[in-house]
């Protein structure tokens, strides 16, 4: 990869020098380096820069313009719709409900656009234990 292009390609993918280097798991003074052209940069996070720049999709033809936002879990239509991954289930569902409605009413003329659904959170707690009082090992 050419220094402009990863240039232009890490400021559009990070907004600091330090989300970067927590990204690429290397110095602050590693990315300072990579940017200015004094040293070659690693493959790896070219190809790590590349995946993240794509939204993790594959380089085709079918998958231009679509983009993944990892923060909020959500694939981006080119047109600008959004779904959550597992939205992906329904769709088959959706699909025939749809034709078979398109069938019997007709299509739609402006259907409306609905946001995605939220991702699943990893803990629904609040059912932790506190955590017992710490006694210094002196005092035991």
């Amino acid at each position: 990869m050419v220094h402009e292009s990863f240039y232009s390609l890490y400021w559009r993918s990070f907004d600091s020098i330090d989300e970067g280097a927590a990204y690429f798991h290397v110095k602050r003074v590693t990315i300072l380096r990579w940017l200015s052209g004094d040293f070659h940069i690693n493959p790896m996070a070219e190809k790590l820069l590349l995946i993240r720049s794509r939204g993790y999709l594959p380089n085709d033809m079918n998958w231009e313009g679509f983009k993944i936002n990892e923060h909020r879990a959500v694939i981006i239509t080119p047109e600008g719709r959004e779904f959550a991954p597992r939205e992906l289930d329904c769709f088959p569902i959706w699909k025939a409900e749809y034709y078979a409605l398109r069938e019997k009413f007709g299509r739609i003329e402006a259907p409306p656009h609905k946001p995605a659904v939220n991702p699943i959170e990893h803990y629904r707690g609040g059912r932790r234990q506190k955590a017992a009082p710490w006694i210094p090992s002196r005092d035991k």
